[in-house]
């Protein structure tokens, strides 16, 4: 996929959700006040800060589309694991704010400081509404994501997911709530917190370790050396080290060759090396390859 293609489908993503988010906060807000369910309430609340960390992570993906520069010559991709951290910040907050409003609200139930007698069918129908809506909008957004290999893209279908599990939730709470369980409603608001906590978790986690170089993970370094194993000539793989630019990677390798070879063979060799992981390894964007002699240390013996 071309890189325009790539920006259009990310921002059909994006565009797609916060519209879908702008609705429901407005239906689960209104509905949750008019319907008396705090459970449907903090969804609400939920839904928007959604909107705003959408725009947020719309600007983030713009920026990040930018073409190289003097100053960054890789680009600005990272710009898109920036907008995942800003959206799992703004997720911890909420869950921290909702938790809090849900578990007061059970404490004032159960000793009677306030009087529940269940939220309206309405309410009811609009955490259902929510939970297909979202459904729909996660396998949708993680296609995309993983399609064009965008932190930022995933960080927001990890968000619909979420939002799958906090809309049953107070749908749950509702139901429960208008038979008799009145507690129950706000229990679900806490529940749906938790929930979004996790999530806000996960998204931090995934962003950071981008951030900060966790790559080459066992695998890529499985699957390089791998394609390096089919490739003649180099006697050893010296050593791996990636470094992640949004869905890119730049590759340092050092390579073990015969000490009698020419420059120009080395050459040659180094060039098969990068061709074969550049076929095979599609995230790869730039290699930088050093050679050096070496004792050969593979069983099989490159030649």
């Amino acid at each position: 996929m071309g890189f325009f293609a790539k920006k259009s489908s990310g921002m059909m993503a994006v565009n797609l959700g916060l519209l879908s988010n702008i609705i429901l906060a407005g239906l689960k807000t209104i509905f949750g006040i008019i319907g008396h369910s705090p459970a449907l309430l903090s969804d609400g609340i939920n839904s928007t800060s959604d909107v705003v960390y959408y725009v947020v992570v719309k600007i983030f993906m713009n920026l990040a589309h930018k073409p190289a520069d003097e100053e960054h010559p890789y680009g600005h991709r990272q710009l898109e694991s920036i907008a995942a951290l800003v959206v799992g910040a703004f997720v911890m907050t909420t869950a921290v704010a909702i938790f809090w409003d849900a578990v007061n609200k059970v404490y004032d139930l159960l000793t009677g400081k306030i009087d529940y007698e269940g939220a309206s069918s309405w309410a009811l129908a609009v955490a259902l509404f929510t939970v297909t809506l979202k459904i729909v909008l996660t396998v949708f957004t993680r296609r995309i994501g993983r399609k064009i290999g965008s932190p930022a893209i995933m960080a927001l279908a990890y968000d619909h997911r979420n939002d799958i599990f906090a809309a049953a939730a107070a749908a749950l709470g509702i139901f429960l709530g208008r038979h008799g369980m009145p507690w129950v409603d706000p229990l679900a608001g806490a529940i749906v917190a938790l929930l979004i906590l996790r999530t806000g978790i996960h998204i931090l986690r995934e962003s950071s370790d981008d951030l900060m170089d966790t790559v080459p993970g066992h695998e890529l370094q499985r699957q390089i050396r791998e394609v390096l194993d089919a490739v003649p000539g180099f006697l050893d793989v010296e050593d791996i080290r990636a470094h992640r630019f949004g869905p890119y990677l730049l590759l340092n390798l050092t390579l073990g060759v015969d000490g009698a070879l020419s420059v120009a063979e080395g050459d040659r060799i180094a060039t098969r090396a990068e061709n074969a992981i550049r076929s095979r390894v599609a995230a790869v964007r730039n290699i930088y390859l050093h050679y050096h002699p070496a004792e050969a240390r593979f069983p099989t013996g490159h030649k």
